[in-house]
């Protein structure tokens, strides 16, 4: 988080990249999301994922995108309910969880809660947050392993990519509402994050297993490195170019199992790039989202459920709001 932050025309954000139509799909979207929230906080109708705090974090994240934050907007209940949620699943380690609808990787759920919990902080103070949020922050420093990354449990045994972003955009996030992160934790991230780019300009999986680039993860290679303060160089110009490969080609039936996942860093990674990149990347993937959209107002995900899909969703195409302090420039 070091490197200080060249200039970006203010004309680059492209607000009005949201058309009319592209408002009505968000709108629906939010209010199946609403629709499918539990009393307890949680959404999902799935058994397995119906108290994973990830998705109620990514959930109440896309309520923030809109500008429905604590006490103030239509879902305010809805955003209250989320944080209340995820405040009830913080364990006395720090470790945010619900262990009975932990998925296969509590640590995306831990570092998708720090985050929502860091965004809802610096909206609205609350002492329960930041207390919550503390803990949650030393948990993340605290399992950083050797090579500098994170892996599913917070053991600090081994480090993926994938996992790796979502605690490094969380930190980035507690530091900016004031939260203490420490430099050494994020320079060893940010050398993990670059051993991991291929000569071809993604990201492989972990350094010693799956050296291929594929376009999710190396999407999150480069918010990776965003969110740790690099803004210019050349790992980043070969991962933007990587990714420029892969530009959304409109085919809204495509099979992909990691596709939200992917669409929701690749679409920030363009947002930080600017100029070009985004005004050319982010109609794309609008376009695509919107055919895809369910006659309820959801997205469909197969392998984890819609209301997630849905979450995702929301947030790519809420990205030209600029509202969220973690997704601004």
């Amino acid at each position: 988080m070091a490197q200080t932050r060249p200039s970006v025309s203010i004309e680059t954000s492209g607000r009005e990249l949201i058309t009319p139509k592209t408002q009505q799909a968000i709108d629906r979207g939010l209010a199946f999301l609403a629709g499918r929230q539990h009393p307890r906080g949680s959404f999902g109708s799935e058994s397995r994922y119906r108290r994973n705090v990830a998705v109620a974090s990514l959930a109440g994240m896309a309520f923030l995108s809109a500008g429905h934050t604590p006490g103030r907007g239509r879902y305010s209940p809805t955003v209250d309910l989320t944080v209340d949620f995820l405040l009830s699943s913080a364990q006395p380690s720090g470790f945010i969880i619900q262990p009975d609808s932990a998925g296969h990787g509590p640590m995306y759920g831990h570092g998708f809660a720090t985050l929502f919990l860091a965004e809802v902080y610096g909206m609205s103070p609350r002492e329960e947050v930041r207390q919550t949020l503390r803990s949650a922050v030393q948990l993340i420093v605290n399992s950083q392993n050797k090579e500098g990354g994170w892996r599913y449990e917070p053991d600090g045994r081994e480090a993926d990519i994938s996992v790796t972003v979502c605690q490094i955009m969380a930190l980035r996030a507690a530091r900016n509402c004031g939260v203490a992160v420490p430099k050494t934790t994020v320079d060893q991230c940010v050398d993990y994050v670059k051993q991991c780019q291929n000569t071809d300009g993604g990201f492989r999986y972990q350094l010693n297993i799956r050296p291929t680039s594929e376009f999710p993860r190396s999407a999150a290679g480069v918010v990776a490195l965003y969110s740790a303060g690099l803004y210019e160089g050349p790992e980043l110009e070969r991962g933007l170019a990587y990714l420029e490969r892969h530009r959304p080609p409109g085919d809204a039936l495509r099979p992909d199992g990691h596709y939200f996942y992917g669409q929701y860093y690749a679409v920030q990674a363009m947002w930080h790039a600017g100029d070009e990149h985004w005004r050319t990347w982010y109609p794309s993937i609008r376009d695509e989202l919107l055919a895809r959209q369910m006659p309820d107002g959801s997205w469909t995900d197969f392998m984890i459920n819609s209301e997630y899909g849905t979450a995702m969703a929301c947030l790519v195409l809420q990205m030209p709001n600029n509202y969220l302090p973690i997704f601004q420039r």
